[in-house]
């Protein structure tokens, strides 16, 4: 409600009817019960203040002596078309005063430049006091942040809606502006964070909704994200409608204001930081909240969980843990065992050998394993392909060993001249007799190692346009002519320049049609997208966890980094953006699970946990210092380099599957319908 009301600009008293609803609905009788009575039938129009409990002490309160209130209460909404005031008094006690009474006084106030608060003055007004349970008040002021906050999403929707349109239909330099780049990427930041909002939003309404004590973690990462998302969005839409937006009869001005009025009340982000950083960092807590994914899922978890700790630990993870970084990436052995358990195939359908889970079963499997600092296993990506376009044979003779754990497959995509633009690539397939023969260079090749490379090639030349005239293979990287040339990646990982000379393989190795192979290649980088972005939040909450057992560590002085105000509320700040990269893992699934994660939302998630990843990584570094520098394998060095390593790795997520920029372009002119 409190959104539509936001993306009507309407200043109905909405927002403090619906906190005196929540104030006294557990009383049943005496003025509780009278005043809900009028609410109710429209006779009352009930104004709200927290006085002295609004966190912004700048709000005001008033004192009680033998019955009358004294006191200025500023920023009271509605309070001109209100016939009552309800007023905290303290952490138990409620005041009503009548706004027609002796001694109140009722002045508007010009904020933001808009009308619609009043300052209150009290000189011993009557009032009548209702006394409430320990702590309803304490919930009541996260149920104002948490409305107030929707309010702020609808009019920050409703202003980005505007300016999608008009970036539609306004013409610059002969065409509409929104074929500009830089508007279409503009609009695409504000999706995505208009989409964390919603989605975090819904979340802590849902949770409060069903009486989970977690609503009030998610309604504090609300707000915490809430507050600067909705603003940046909000100034980005005025850039974008540029002097029309300017002119304050426009109807963007007024969400404009709406917006930040309703994000600084209540003490804004900077009170939601610091309960946030207060339950994270405690002794007791428990961290990041643990999803439900549904029976199915919990027990899931919980069986992958006790597989690792029975095969996945001791004396055999600690040796792998002291191998270096390059060569932790995969473990054979480990893959086979994982085979055996048949998980490797959890989403496959049971044509193939697969268990037929859920998005969210696979999402437990993944973060359990993410927990448990497992290697990467399986060729998700290639099996998908294989059971889309893969004819019976392909199918029977390459997806049970993909199964078992016994072959990986590598992506032969980028070339030097066809990265993002992959159209552009120039090795080519010719048919000879029986036969294909390739040639060409692939690079940035990460499973340059794997038994076989699917591997996109020309097959015409002269297509018209370019992606029509490609075809996808598998080659078997044994096979003559293929030679590699490993390089170091600047995160210590490993990836290759893969020269093919000649190289001839079967006919039977073409995967779909010949010159079909762009729908083979779209379709299993969309599949890939789709997982990507809930694969890399799922590492950066872990990682979250990890660092958060290093800020809460008490060193020989006793004192710990969360003591640091600057650090709690970087810490509370991370939590807020991994929780909103969850729920956009939680929608994909969400998504899938009725059908296909459209390209737009897997580009969504990809684009926003990628960056977070980078902006996590940056901040490790601040908080821990110096010694979260050292590599792997320094004496000294914080969990043997993880935090460092993470941060150069996060970089390939920023740029690999397509780099964020074209994700932008993708999310606009999918999601928002801009032209090409």
């Amino acid at each position: 409600m409190l959104a539509e009301l936001g993306r009507a600009a309407c200043p109905a008293p909405m927002w403090s009817a619906a906190l005196v609803n929540f104030a006294l609905s557990t009383l049943q009788s005496g003025v509780a019960a009278d005043v809900l009575k009028e609410l109710h039938a429209g006779s009352a129009r009930v104004a709200f203040s927290f006085g002295s409990l609004d966190p912004d002490s700048g709000t005001g309160s008033i004192r009680i002596k033998e019955g009358r209130a004294a006191g200025l209460l500023r920023f009271v909404e509605a309070a001109g078309s209100c016939t009552q005031l309800l007023v905290a008094v303290d952490q138990s006690v409620l005041a009503l005063v009548a706004l027609d009474a002796a001694g109140v006084d009722i002045a508007p106030t010009r904020a933001m430049g808009a009308w619609g608060f009043y300052e209150v003055r009290l000189s011993s007004a009557p009032v009548t006091l209702i006394a409430l349970e320990d702590g309803v008040l304490d919930d009541l002021l996260l149920r104002g942040k948490l409305a107030l906050t929707a309010r702020a999403h609808g009019a920050a929707r409703r202003a980005f809606e505007l300016a999608t349109d008009y970036a539609r239909e306004r013409h610059q330099f002969g065409q509409p502006i929104g074929r500009f780049q830089a508007i279409q990427h503009k609009l695409a930041n504000g999706l995505i964070a208009l989409e964390g909002v919603r989605l975090i939003l819904d979340h802590a309404a849902m949770l409060h909704d069903q009486g989970s004590s977690d609503w009030r973690h998610f309604a504090n990462c609300a707000v915490v994200f809430a507050t600067d998302a909705l603003r940046r969005v909000s100034l980005e839409t005025h850039h974008a409608f540029g002097a029309i937006g300017y002119a304050d009869e426009h109807e963007a001005p007024l969400h404009f204001k709406r917006v930040h009025l309703d994000t600084i009340a209540l003490g804004g982000s900077r009170h939601a930081k610091r309960l946030l950083a207060s339950f994270l960092l405690q002794p007791e807590s428990p961290g990041l909240p643990e999803y439900d994914l549904g029976p199915a899922g919990n027990a899931l978890r919980g069986q992958v969980r006790g597989w690792l700790e029975q095969n996945w630990s001791g004396d055999r993870k600690a040796e792998f843990d002291r191998k270096p970084f390059a060569k932790r990436e995969f473990d054979a052995d480990f893959a086979r065992d994982i085979g055996k358990m048949g998980w490797i195939g959890l989403g496959w359908s049971s044509e193939f050998g697969g268990q037929e889970r859920s998005p969210l079963e696979q999402i437990a499997f993944m973060e359990t394993m993410e927990r448990g600092e497992a290697p990467r296993i399986g060729a998700a990506i290639q099996a998908n392909a294989l059971m889309m376009f893969g004819t019976p044979e392909q199918q029977r003779k390459y997806l049970p060993e993909i199964l078992r754990g016994e072959a990986m497959h590598g992506m032969g995509y980028s070339e030097p001249q066809a990265g993002s633009d992959l159209a552009a690539l120039r090795t080519s397939a010719v048919r000879d007799g029986d036969h294909w023969v390739i040639n060409g260079q692939k690079i940035w090749t990460t499973t340059w190692w794997g038994k076989y490379m699917f591997l996109a090639a020309r097959t015409d030349k002269e297509a018209k346009p370019p992606h029509a005239g490609i075809s996808m293979f598998i080659v078997p990287m044994d096979a003559e002519g293929v030679t590699i040339r490993p390089a170091t990646t600047m995160y210590d990982g490993s990836f290759a320049n893969i020269f093919y000379d000649n190289v001839r393989i079967p006919l039977e190795n073409l995967v779909g049609d010949v010159n079909g192979g762009w729908k083979v290649l779209t379709g299993a980088l969309a599949f890939e997208r789709g997982l990507v972005g809930g694969g890399i939040v799922l590492k950066i909450a872990h990682a979250f966890e990890q660092l958060r057992r290093h800020v809460m560590a008490k060193g020989a002085d006793g004192s710990a980094l969360s003591d640091d105000p600057i650090v709690r509320d970087k810490m509370a700040t991370l939590a807020a953006e991994i929780e909103v990269g969850r729920l956009l893992m939680m929608h994909c699934a969400d998504l899938a699970a009725n059908g296909v994660t459209p390209p737009e939302y897997g580009a969504i998630s990809k684009v926003y946990s990628s960056e977070l990843m980078e902006r996590f990584g940056e901040t490790a570094l601040d908080i821990l210092g110096m010694r979260a520098a050292l590599s792997e394998q320094m004496p000294g060095a914080i969990d043997n380099g993880r935090f460092e390593q993470n941060l150069r790795h996060s970089l390939m997520w920023v740029i690999s599957i397509g780099t964020n920029e074209i994700q932008r372009s993708l999310i606009a002119q999918r999601a928002l319908g801009l032209p090409r």
